[in-house]
Order: C-alpha cells, then structure tokens, then sequence
C-alpha cells in the first residue's frame, strides 16, 4: 500500500503541500506514461496571419469537459463498488476462519448446539440474535470489542483519500481528454437548441414541476414564509427558546425540500436556525467546500446544472479569459497563479484559444492553489488538476507547465510562488476570496494579507470575481435579513430556469452544496466557525486600492460579447451591467456577482530588475 502512495512521477516534488508537475520537455514531451500521447491529428501552428480566435463565445467546451468527466467517475465509482464488495466479502471469509479458535470454539459449545461459524458473526445479526447465541457475558464482551475495533478500522479507512494503480490512472486519462476536439463540430447543434429553449422561455416563468408544484405555490401564497423565518430569526436572537420552536414547527408545515423556491429557502432556513438554537452543527456544512460524502460524479452533476441554467460562471469566465488572452497576444511565456483552481474547469476555452493564437502559442505555467484537502494527501486534488491540463495541452500542442500549492492561503509566502523574469504574469481569483477570514476574525486580517500577496506578486493583470453580498454583518439579525435577500433571488433564480425533469433531480443537490453551505454558515456559525464572509463590490474595491493596485479597464469589445451570451443563452431575466469598471450580474435587478480586472498601481523591482 505505502508503494501505491509513493509513485514516483518525473517532475513531481511534494514538500510541505507545495510541487510542480508537468514540466515540459524540449520536445514538449512529457517523457512518462502518467500522461499519455494521443493518436488523433495534431493542429497546426497559426501562421502570423491568421485572425484571432474567439474566446469562449460558447460554453460547449466546459459543458463537454464536465460531461466526460461524469462518464469517467461513473464507470470509476462502479469498478470501485464491484471491487470493494469483493474485498469485504474476503475480508468477513478471513476474518470467520481466523476467529475459530479453540476458546471460541469451547464458547460455542457450552452455548449452544449451532454451527461455529453462525457464533464468529453473531456480531452482525440483530440484538436478539446475539444474546440467544452468546449466553457467556465474558465471550460476548470479547466479540463486541472486536466489533468496535472494527468500527474504528472501517471510519478511519473512510477517511482515507482513495490510491489508484498507474495503470487504472492511465487508462482514465484516455477517456478523460475526448472533450475539446468536437466542440466546434457540435457548436451549431448546441447553438440550436440554444435558440429552441429561448423561444420556450416565456412558458417557463414561474412554472415548476407540473400541477403538484402549482398547488404547492397556492399553498405557500397563503402563508408568508419570509415573515415568519423573520420572526422566528428574532425570537432566536432574543433567546426566546419557546416562541422560536414554535415559529420553527409553524415554518416545517409549509415548508419543503421539494417545493417551490420560496418553501425550499424556508426549510433550509429553518435547519440552520435550529442548528443554531441547538448548536448542533454537522462536519459537512461547516466548511466551504462539498462534503466527503457527496460523490464526485453528483458535485459535476450539480455543477453542469448550474452552467447551464445559471449565466454567472460562464460569463465571469469568458471575461476572465479573454481579458488574460488579449494581454498573453504577444508574450512568449504566460504565468497564471491560480488562486482557487479546484477542477480548472475555468481554462479549456483559453487553452483552445491559445493554440490558435496568430504565431503560434506562448509557453504556459500554470500555479494552482487550493486548500489542503484532508486526509494522508492534502494535494491529490489540485495534482490532479495539472495532469489533466497538462494533457489538453499536449492535444493542442500548447508548452505547459504545472506548479501546485496546498495550503492556507495567508500562509503562502512569495518565496512559495517561482515567477521567473520576463514572463507575462496573471493572478487569477474567481468567486473565492470571500472564503479567507477578514479582520472581524483576526486583527491581521488574513484576507488583506492575501491581497497584499497578490500585489507583490507583481502581476501584469490580476482578474478578480466574487459574490456581491451584504450579509457579513457582525450583528445577527442584520446578517439573516441580507441573507435572506440574497438567497431568495437565487432560490427564485432556480425555480425559474430549472424545468426539465432530469434537471429538476439534481436541483436539491446543486442547493445543498452550492448555496445551502454559504447560508448555513451565515445563519448557524460565529466567529472562526463562519466561513462564509462576502463583501459588497464597492467595499472590495477599498480593499484592492488598498492592497496597492488601480482599476483596469474592461474593453468594450468584452462587455458587448458578454452581454450577447447572456441575452442569447439564458433567461431574460439575467441582468448584466457595468459601474466603474466592473462588470455586474445579477437576477431581475438584484446585483449578484461582480467582475473587475485590475493593475499594480506602481511596478515593483527587486534587486534593480523589474518583474
């Protein structure tokens, strides 16, 4: 097993949650089977005179890198189910003949008359069961011990990140990488149904799912939710213990997980106010990031739901990259530092744009950070990351290279990042930063302390997107209010655009791991415990003058497509608008999401040379 953890990789170096992967080759070859080559034609390198590519103006390459990424886990997670099956079934076999030791034998016998195996389980049949088979108080204290040490065994391989053979990895990358290559085929397609789902739109306002949602909203009418979550709120922040139960049992008879928008935000609201009241606030939502027990093939699932019916992360993603491509035209070396890569799902269509680019492509480096995960490999996730990057770029033949770090971000020092001379150098921060704890926590404030790092980079653009939010009050109930804004444009949002019956499955899970965690922790948490902190855009703005950087302008050329993607694709009920060099989002006139790009308000050098 400790084999397994310790593959050497070329290239790969892992101190104190920090490496670099995926370095390139003079034949931009990457020299080991972990990333393998692929058969399909190479594209050509653009000559000078080839007109520049356009930037994510669809959205299939990320919507067909979620979709393979979903076949994959899928057939992963069925393998993974047979074989672990298998191994527990040996495991009991094992375990049945190494417990058939002549005391539990003698045990057995002065017991009963049964078979000795039906004994060596006796710990895994019902409570009844067990005490007509184990008569022997000291016998039966044996095997319960041994049970709980298996309990124990079991919970701490549960927390274990999962080894996978080389040879499994490499067999997965080949189907992970069939993504890009045929988004331009089936643009038209998807363009199409673009436009059939468009002319469907005015049907769908205020439509849920069928008849039964019809009389679930008749219902809700009738009763104003928003006003008793208020009052109930209120009885919470007084420390009425009675009147809030109350109002609590009162919101659970209207309220549902499966009803329309306002009596989902009403349930959920309700688990975090008795998580509040009782302070029994479960592990899974009490961090920023889905919990272990949701599966990867359900975060994509709830992941591809929002792409699709949400313009917000398309929109900040085509400004984000083609702001970084119109920058990276002439550069011979681009370095983006990541600051949130997760899953990358933000660059396929700057990598395709990329090895378009008139010349030819720049040399890539890619810094990806994340938070540690938890378990024996903080890194695995990001790591991952870069290895699946690092094949889009050997399709495309675009140089790569992937450096990673794990860690708590006020924690990373400059030293940490390499930034070498001359190269174009990005910082890239989207819908993230509202995560790292501001001065309200600690006087230091962590959050500055990431902006200040961001600013001695020294970067010739840094792109910033994040939550346009006004409930980080410290005050409780001016806090819950604001959520309570919020959160009901998104909650309405989704009760909007979310029709179709496949889609309207996984919408229960996109509102549990996407916004029910940011609420939870808004409304259950205090202090260090609330994760969520979002700020509004004008307060970040103060923050990064501050941190020692000036606004840059977004071209105009960038608003006019990012409008046309949000006029053509999705409802019309998506705003989309600028104010001082940002680029807002939001739902029927409520500013949700912020865009802005930004650049050091003087050059720093270091050692006489300017970065």
């Amino acid at each position: 097993m400790d084999a397994l953890l310790q593959v050497s990789v070329d290239g790969f170096r892992f101190e104190n949650g920090s490496g670099s992967c995926c370095k390139p080759r003079n034949n931009l070859e990457s020299g080991n089977n972990l990333f393998p080559s692929f058969h399909e034609p190479q594209t050509q390198s653009s000559s000078p005179n080839d007109s520049p590519p356009s930037v994510c103006l669809d959205n299939s390459p990320v919507l067909k890198y979620i979709n393979d990424m979903l076949m994959d886990e899928e057939d992963f997670v069925g393998e993974s189910r047979d074989n672990l099956a298998l191994q527990a079934a040996e495991r009991s076999f094992y375990e049945i003949l190494q417990q058939q030791s002549p005391e539990s034998d003698h045990t057995t016998s002065s017991s009963s008359g049964d078979d000795p195996f039906f004994t060596s389980i006796s710990t895994t049949t019902t409570s009844a069961d067990s005490a007509a088979l184990v008569s022997n108080g000291e016998s039966h204290r044996k095997y319960r011990h041994r049970d709980d040490e298996e309990d124990d065994l079991e919970t701490n391989r549960r927390n274990k990140q999962p080894a996978i053979f080389v040879s499994e990895m490499e067999e997965l990358a080949v189907k992970f990488e069939h993504v890009l290559l045929v988004c331009k085929a089936n643009q038209e397609e998807d363009e199409s149904s673009i436009t059939k789902q468009q002319s469907q739109q005015p049907n769908r306002v205020g439509r849920a799912k069928g008849s039964s949602n019809r009389s679930k909203t008749q219902k809700t009418n009738s009763v104003d939710l928003r006003s008793l979550l208020t009052q109930c709120a209120q009885a919470v922040a007084s420390f009425d213990q009675r009147r809030a139960a109350e109002k609590l049992m009162e919101i659970r008879s209207h309220s549902s997980s499966s009803g329309d928008g306002t009596q989902r935000l009403a349930f959920y609201f309700a688990d975090a106010l008795e998580a509040r009241i009782t302070g029994n606030i479960a592990p899974p939502v009490s961090t920023p990031f889905p919990s272990s027990t949701t599966s990867m093939v359900d975060i994509l699932k709830a992941y591809k739901l929002f792409v699709h019916t949400c313009s917000i992360y398309v929109t900040d993603y085509f400004a984000a990259n083609k702001s970084i491509y119109e920058l990276a035209l002439k550069a011979t070396t681009l370095h983006i530092v990541d600051f949130g890569v997760l899953y990358g799902f933000q660059w396929p269509c700057l990598l395709l744009a990329l090895s378009k680019r008139p010349g030819g492509p720049p040399k890539l480096r890619v810094t990806g950070i994340e938070l540690p995960q938890s378990g024996f490999r903080p890194s695995d996730r990001v790591e991952e990351t870069g290895r699946r990057l690092k094949r889009f770029c050997d399709k495309f033949n675009v140089p790569f290279e992937f450096n990673f770090i794990a860690k708590k971000w006020e924690s990373i020092s400059l030293d940490e990042i390499v930034i070498n001379p001359g190269e174009t150098t990005v910082v890239n921060c989207i819908h993230r930063l509202q995560y790292t704890p501001d001065e309200t926590v600690s006087l230091d404030s962590p959050r500055d302390t990431v902006l200040k790092l961001f600013r001695d980079i020294n970067p010739d653009l840094f792109v910033f997107a994040e939550i346009n939010g006004m409930y980080n009050s410290p005050f409780f109930m001016t806090r819950f209010r604001e959520a309570l804004f919020h959160f009901s444009s998104l909650f309405d949002m989704f009760d909007t655009t979310i029709q179709a019956e496949d889609e309207y499955k996984n919408r229960a899970l996109l509102e549990k791991e996407l916004l029910v965690r940011d609420a939870m922790s808004v409304i259950s948490c205090e202090g260090a415990e609330r994760f969520a902190r979002p700020e509004t855009y004008k307060q970040w703005r103060v923050r990064i003058l501050r941190a020692g950087f000036k606004p840059a302008t977004i071209s105009k050329q960038i608003m006019k497509e990012a409008k046309e993607i949000v006029r053509k694709r999705y409802h019309r009920d998506f705003v989309i608008d600028s104010d001082n060099n940002w680029m807002l989002q939001g739902w029927k006139g409520r500013v949700i999401y912020a865009f802005s790009c930004w650049k050091p308000a003087e050059k720093l050098t270091y050692n006489h040379v300017s970065i």
